[in-house]
């Protein structure tokens, strides 16, 4: 019994702590592609979150951003004009989140971006999603093209497509095979 409750509490703390986190989604793209990011943000915390921040990658060219109701954006520029950055200002309450999308063109060739992101709130505390992908505050990754882990050898959903197949085989035989010891009608 103790064991079950355990796994209970386990399976209802694990999602949550896996959501408390900035993601930039989509996880992987194409080289070169026009892409729609979202930044999705959750508040996690007792307090507001008031402004939110993300540093674009030199090798990602961030071109236009949608409005989102209740936040008001603002680029961040450098010397030549060019985006390298935006901060988001509104408030989010508790136990919600707000999804901030953007377009950008991929770098052209494979890539591992990373997408630091600042969230403040209305208490002064600030977290830096800039972290290592298994730390507290881990930084949002997208893979661009096949730079991102491939399983098997990228041939992994091949492979279990055929234990899938293999299986249904065996359970078709196991079905299929006469029970010993009974009789027929």
């Amino acid at each position: 019994m103790r064991t079950r409750s355990l796994f209970l509490a386990a399976a209802l703390l694990v999602p949550a702590t896996l959501l408390a986190h900035a993601v930039v989604y989509p996880k992987s793209s194409t080289p070169g592609a026009y892409e729609q990011y979202v930044l999705r943000v959750p508040n996690e915390k007792g307090s507001p979150t008031t402004r939110i921040e993300i540093r674009f990658p030199s090798d990602v060219k961030v071109i236009s951003f949608a409005d989102v109701p209740g936040w008001e954006m603002h680029p961040m520029l450098d010397s030549a004009q060019r985006i390298v950055g935006a901060v988001w200002t509104g408030t989010l309450p508790p136990q919600r989140f707000v999804e901030l999308p953007f377009i950008a063109v991929n770098p052209k060739g494979d890539a591992h971006v990373v997408w630091p992101v600042y969230q403040s709130y209305a208490d002064g505390e600030r977290v830096e999603w800039t972290g290592p992908a298994d730390g507290r505050t881990p930084a949002s990754v997208t893979d661009i093209g096949g730079s991102g882990p491939r399983p098997l050898g990228g041939r992994g959903p091949m492979i279990l497509s055929l234990l899938a197949l293999a299986f249904s085989l065996l359970a078709l035989g196991i079905a299929l095979r006469p029970a010993s010891g009974r009789q027929s009608l």
